[in-house]
Order: C-alpha cells, then sequence, then structure tokens
C-alpha cells in the first residue's frame, strides 16, 4: 500500500482559500474606493443632492394663511435627498431652489414633502459618504 500523500500530488495543490477571499474583496471594494474619490460635478437642475446636517431653510413661497405666526422656514434632517429646481447659475442670488424628496409626513417645523425650499451652497452635498454608516456603527460599539 502506498500513502496517499506523495511528493506528485503536493505539486498540484489548490490555492489557498485566503488568496480567492482577498481576490472577492478587492473586486467587490473596488468600486466603493473609485467612487469616494471622484470628484463631485457642477450642481444642475434634476440632479439630487443631500441636506449637511441638520438646517434651517427658507419656504420658497410664503406661508399659506391657515398658519398665521408661522416663520417662513423649516428644518431639514441630516441627509435629507432634495432635487435641484433651479441651480445656483439660474437664479441671480446664487442660491438653489430644491424640492424635498420623502414619503412620510412630518409634522412642523420639518420639511413636509414635495416643499420647494430656498438654499445656499454650503448647506447641501453631491454624494454622500459611502462609508459614513459603517463609521457611526463602529463609533457606537465602540462607546459601549
Amino acid at each position: 500500500m502506498r500513502d496517499s500523500s506523495t511528493p506528485a500530488d503536493s505539486n498540484r495543490a489548490e490555492p489557498p482559500l485566503w488568496s480567492i477571499g482577498i481576490a472577492v474583496l478587492v473586486i467587490l471594494l473596488a468600486p466603493l474606493v473609485l467612487y469616494s474619490l471622484a470628484p463631485s460635478g457642477p450642481l444642475r437642475e434634476g440632479d439630487t443632492i443631500f441636506s449637511e446636517g441638520q438646517q434651517r431653510v427658507r419656504l420658497s413661497l410664503p406661508a399659506p394663511a391657515s398658519r398665521p405666526g408661522k416663520e417662513e422656514v423649516c428644518l431639514l434632517d441630516p441627509g435629507t435627498p432634495l432635487i435641484i429646481v433651479q441651480s445656483p447659475g439660474d437664479r441671480q442670488d446664487g442660491t438653489i431652489l430644491a424640492t424635498v424628496q420623502g414619503n412620510v409626513p412630518i409634522e412642523w417645523p420639518f420639511c413636509p414633502a414635495h416643499t420647494e425650499v430656498i438654499l445656499t451652497t454650503q448647506q447641501v452635498f453631491q454624494k454622500p459618504d459611502p462609508l459614513a454608516g459603517i463609521k457611526d456603527r463602529l463609533a457606537g460599539l465602540l462607546e459601549r
């Protein structure tokens, strides 16, 4: 009887699983890295932007008479998606006219869905950070 492990058999060994795992990880993470490194483009009509932190913004239309005494401002939560109606280049004052996106009815002072608001370029960002969620979760785990 011969031993099943001979020197000839060891030359034809299968690749280790860790090298296959690293290759899969690189393939999955490459688009994420490229997306985060890509520069933001110009703000154009129809683009989706996001509010930078909690923001107090002006409403573009005057408040209805049914809300006497209400200010003509509302609050945006951090990361609220907005669609640009008029870009800063189209407006004389350089502000952005955008529509708040969302389906959930929100109580005042938060901006309801489909409301047009006026923002500055400092109040928004174009691309959400794909690693922000991971950073927040890790920070939450480390605080415990």
